[in-house]
């Protein structure tokens, strides 16, 4: 009998994942959340903390101090911050537990860009600080800012606020700049108070449960890496559907668009989980200048490799310019398709399929990789193999393959192997990006942040093909119109198809198929 040579409770252990425990905050911290009543803090920020209150991840004895402009007494701070904390009716100890969280949750008001602000709240942190048994003192602060202060407020905060006794952090929320230009300026700005390791850029789609999943999945397995390149794989897609338009906020996505909102840095970041080499390790340097590596081998993007377009409307509900909010006559695209080329020995000449959309028939983040045909000799008309990684809603994995039909007759149709994980899973409970992402930076794993160069690159792809949707370089060009709540423009299955994208029989369905349809 084969018998494993480690113990069965170290099996499947990664080492190279497994932080330094020097490098964790495990006591002697204060979390500060600037923008502490704005949205992003009580939608996400906020939740994402007492989640990991709840579970015992928060350093021992943690206070976490919130920080804005706002002036308001600590009853509707606590009522800010818990207003979206998720606790059923009858759950006891969760309802406990969060008067327990807002024990340890305070408030200062003050302004981003006069230094008395600032020291006034370190004046506050270190009231609390002084009751420490130790002299270490670690402070975590966590941006959920628009970009237009992170600048002062990272100076402020370095030159007011830093402790001289302990370590310092700062986490950085998105947008990082507009193109290349002016992210450059903003992480010259940022590189004079805060080092690279005392950074953390936040993409929170680095910490879904299945995008952090993909490098097992490659490089745990045989039978996927084996054939992870140009000779198996056709085309790949990434794709984000969103089924509603800018809801009174068309103001802000009109500044920014679709491009910068989702493709230039959650969708890319996904490729390049997808398309990177085997790392060294999967320690947080080796994974980001492997990612690093492979987005410098994609060029910019060509205006015929993009397809844009913007929702009117449909269905009972408004077109984009039907908002107050923006501009009239805006040709701001709401929903885009690129295809990026990889210009390396594994991926050349595979299509690398970016979409993303709002105002689609429904909500739906999900990678696609199509292989090729089997050679056809005994087989006609079969169905391409593919493999989908399912990132939300409903996380799963699953492959197409071909199979018999059941029964007296001979014939392939397409079935799947399915992994869904609210199935096989049934007990567990796959965390929020945002807590997955803070418990990353209270430990010191950057593993699952954007690094300096690696958004450096990011833009050099984008920022060409952003300047011509802008109107920088001549005018402006007109996105193609498609009805809310479609699958997006009716365009878009040539566009698809002129890569080599082969959709599966109209009869198949997932999860559920219906075998006398075929």
């Amino acid at each position: 009998m084969a018998t494993t040579t480690r113990p069965r409770a170290m099996s499947g252990t990664i080492p190279s994942m497994e932080s330094s425990s020097h490098d964790a905050l495990t006591d002697n911290t204060v979390i500060v959340v600037l923008g502490a009543s704005g949205d992003l803090a009580r939608k996400k920020t906020y939740p994402a903390l007492f989640g990991l209150y709840r579970m015992g991840f928060l350093p021992r004895n943690v206070h976490i101090v919130g920080y804005a402009r706002t002036k308001m007494d600590d009853a509707e701070y606590h009522k800010r911050i818990t207003s979206y904390l998720k606790v059923a009716d009858d759950d006891q100890e969760g309802k406990s537990k969060i008067e327990d969280f807002k024990k340890f949750t305070f408030y200062i008001s003050g302004g981003y860009d006069d230094a008395p602000s600032f020291e006034k709240l370190n004046k506050y942190l270190q009231d609390i600080e002084s009751k420490y048994q130790s002299k270490e003192r670690n402070r975590l602060f966590y941006l959920a800012l628009p970009p237009s202060v992170f600048i002062p407020v990272a100076q402020h905060l370095k030159e007011q606020c830093y402790s001289k006794d302990g370590k310092n952090r700062i986490i950085v929320e998105k947008p990082f700049g507009k193109d290349l230009e002016s992210c450059r300026q903003l992480l010259s700005s940022l590189k004079q108070h805060w080092s690279e390791d005392e950074t953390f850029r936040i993409d929170h789609y680095l910490g879904k449960e299945m995008v952090k999943n993909i490098l097992v999945l490659r490089f745990a397995n045989i039978v996927f890496s084996s054939g992870w390149d140009k000779n198996s794989i056709s085309n790949v897609q990434i794709t984000f559907k969103e089924p509603f338009g800018t809801e009174g906020r068309g103001g802000y996505f009109d500044e920014f668009g679709i491009i910068r909102d989702i493709l230039q840095n959650h969708l890319l970041q996904v490729l390049s989980i997808i398309a990177m080499e085997r790392p060294v390790s999967f320690s947080a340097e080796d994974i980001r200048d492997e990612k690093v590596k492979v987005l410098r081998s994609i060029p910019p993007i060509e205006q015929n490799d993009t397809l844009l377009g913007q929702y009117v409307a449909a269905n009972g509900k408004p077109g984009y310019l039907d908002d107050d909010t923006v501009p009239p006559n805006s040709v701001c695209p709401t929903f885009a398709a690129t295809t990026l080329w990889i210009h390396n020995p594994r991926w050349e000449g595979v299509p690398f399929i970016l979409k993303a959309g709002k105002a689609l028939n429904e909500a739906k983040v999900e990678v696609r990789i199509q292989f090729k045909d089997v050679t056809q000799g005994i087989f006609k008309d079969i169905s391409r193999n593919e493999l989908v990684i399912r990132i939300q809603p409903s996380e799963a994995v699953y492959i197409k393959i071909n199979t018999k039909t059941p029964g007296l007759n001979t014939r392939a149709i397409p079935t799947e192997m399915d992994l869904t994980y609210k199935r096989r899973f049934t007990e567990v409970k796959i965390p929020e990006a945002y807590e997955a992402l803070i418990l990353d930076a209270l430990r010191g794993d950057h593993s699952n942040f954007v690094r300096d160069d690696e958004l450096d690159v990011a833009w050099k792809i984008f920022t060409p093909i952003l300047h011509w949707i802008d109107g920088k370089n001549g005018p402006a060009p007109k996105p193609v119109p498609y009805p809310y709540g479609s699958r997006g423009p009716k365009e878009l299955d040539t566009f698809i198809a002129k890569y080599g994208y082969k959709r599966t029989v109209p009869e198949y369905t997932w999860p559920i198929m219906n075998v006398s349809a075929l």
